[in-house]
């Protein structure tokens, strides 16, 4: 499929665990077919970068619903340059420190906070289809939860091993032993503690499962691509 605007406002929903290269994937895929791009994870950052910053304890579910359904979010969708701002500051980087990381699933896995990101997640979608630009969003339960509609639906997986070569690379710029260690917990208990309120490793009905186990990421993004065409046919 060559890159350029698809003739309708698609929507492209993908799905996958931790390590998985749903964020830069999605990314390749919303910037070669000329559609916004939605990082639903992000979100779940923001939230929690939030939280912290108005000292609401994470393990308090009612206090950190009620910041959230106040949370002054603003995600910015161009895939070239995706941006996250909370009440007018740009948290881009600063949701991605490690003491997000390891805070997050404690508001990811509160229900009620999956209610209101998931009422602002199909918000900004169907945004996108009206606007006649489409969207790639990409996220835990995207797929299942929030869009199950959308017109091409991915489950991005990897092997465990891959999984945590990618991040370990990622976040300390190596994939040895020692990084791949370092990187253990980080994906693997967010993963088993996210999948107690959402399944993301095996493929609902419709759900097409692309194994990026043996894929760099140009071969990831072409074979969603792949998936894309097959499902809504070539680009105009």
């Amino acid at each position: 499929m060559e890159t350029g605007e698809l003739s309708t406002a698609v929507v492209v929903a993908i799905d996958g665990p931790s390590g998985s290269g749903k964020s830069s994937v999605s990314r390749g895929v919303a910037s070669a077919l000329g559609l916004a791009y939605l990082d639903t994870g992000a979100m779940y950052r923001a939230a929690t970068w939030w939280c912290l910053q108005r000292g609401v304890p994470l393990t308090d579910i009612d206090a950190v619903a009620v910041q959230v359904r106040a949370l002054p979010l603003v995600m910015g969708v161009d895939p070239a340059h995706p941006t996250v701002h909370v009440g007018g500051v740009d948290v881009g980087e600063a949701i991605r420190e490690t003491e997000i990381s390891a805070a997050v699933s404690a508001v990811a896995t509160n229900l009620e906070v999956r209610a209101e990101l998931g009422r602002l997640q199909r918000e900004a979608i169907e945004d996108a289809r009206v606007s006649g630009r489409g969207i790639v969003a990409e996220g835990r339960d995207i797929t299942t939860v929030v869009a199950p509609d959308a017109d091409v639906r991915v489950l991005l997986t990897a092997s465990e091993e891959a999984r945590l070569a990618r991040r370990a690379r990622e976040l300390h710029g190596s994939a040895d032993a020692d990084a791949v260690e370092a990187t253990r917990d980080q994906v693997l208990r967010r993963d088993a503690d996210d999948s107690t309120v959402v399944q993301f490793h095996v493929a609902a009905d419709g759900v097409v499962t692309v194994d990026s186990s043996h894929l760099d990421l140009a071969q990831t993004v072409q074979a969603v691509l792949d998936v894309v065409e097959s499902v809504v046919g070539p680009r105009a």
